[in-house]
């Protein structure tokens, strides 16, 4: 993995000051943000991808899921955080999260000016790599219920046969950091095992959070089954607006990678650590 630092981050009622170069525009950071830890699996294909750039990440845990929230909900809290990673003189942001993005990210272009990257499941991609012509998504209900995903269904599955399963629980097993306990195995197979019995041949992991649990899952379906998420093709979208804008920073650069929680667990950052791979300080917003 490329040299990384990792900077503790302590916020006051002032605010915090990043010891970056302000009047470098391409130094500034990127932000990226979900209802909690499940967007590092993006964060980390965008670190992968642009490893010089300095990264925020904030897990919005005290309020995950965001799969029973109202739109309304949803949008206050994407605010909430987007204005506090202006504030830290983010450059762009990624909504690291299905659901938010579904709910709020229209009305978030219109506010802010910043580029805004967001998910959506990879139905498209499904499609096209299924066998058999059958594909099996598992997400939260927020996004299956969502305007949004009914769009893509419209677009994309036409040609196929589309089997949907909202995972409730799934969430939070990832939060806990239960990536491989008995009880998030048999939630999972729980889940899979409509999918496999309609024969589906490629699921597609509609939320952040899935991706963490991904060889967990490929243990319950097989093989043979095609998981598909969306982590890498969002770091190349996001790469292309950097692009596009003049932002990307310089290739010489050594990124800082600083994590916010307000996860009222104590075993916060010990999750955070071992879903991003290495030790790391994590701060409170």
């Amino acid at each position: 993995m490329p040299q990384t630092v990792y900077n503790i981050a302590i916020v006051t009622d002032a605010g915090l000051v990043m010891n970056a170069h302000p009047n470098v525009t391409n130094a500034r950071p990127i932000a990226v943000f979900d209802s909690g830890v499940g967007g590092i699996s993006v964060l980390k294909h965008i670190h992968s991808l642009l490893p010089n750039e300095h990264l925020l990440y904030v897990a919005d845990s005290i309020h995950a899921p965001y799969g029973n929230k109202s739109a309304a909900e949803i949008q206050a809290r994407c605010f909430a955080i987007t204005d506090f990673l202006i504030a830290k003189d983010a450059k762009a942001l990624v909504v690291a999260c299905n659901t938010a993005t579904a709910a709020a990210i229209d009305q978030m272009r219109a506010k802010y000016s910043l580029p805004i990257i967001g998910m959506e499941p990879a139905v498209k991609p499904a499609a096209e790599a299924s066998r058999t012509g059958i594909i099996g998504v598992l997400a939260t209900t927020g996004t299956l219920q969502s305007a949004q995903f009914a769009a893509l269904l419209e677009s994309y599955g036409r040609n196929v046969e589309v089997v949907t399963q909202a995972c409730v629980g799934l969430v939070e097993c990832v939060e806990r950091g239960e990536l491989r306990d008995d009880s998030t195995k048999a939630l999972l197979r729980k889940y899979c095992q409509p999918l496999l019995d309609e024969g589906a041949d490629t699921i597609v992991l509609g939320c952040t959070h899935y991706p963490l649990l991904k060889s967990l899952i490929q243990e319950v379906v097989g093989a043979d089954v095609v998981l598909i998420d969306t982590g890498a093709a969002v770091a190349s979208q996001l790469k292309s607006r950097l692009l596009e804008h003049g932002l990307l920073a310089a290739s010489n650069q050594i990124a800082n990678v600083n994590f916010w929680t307000n996860s009222v667990s104590d075993n916060a950052e010990n999750v955070i650590a071992q879903l991003w791979g290495e030790p790391v300080k994590v701060s409170h917003f």
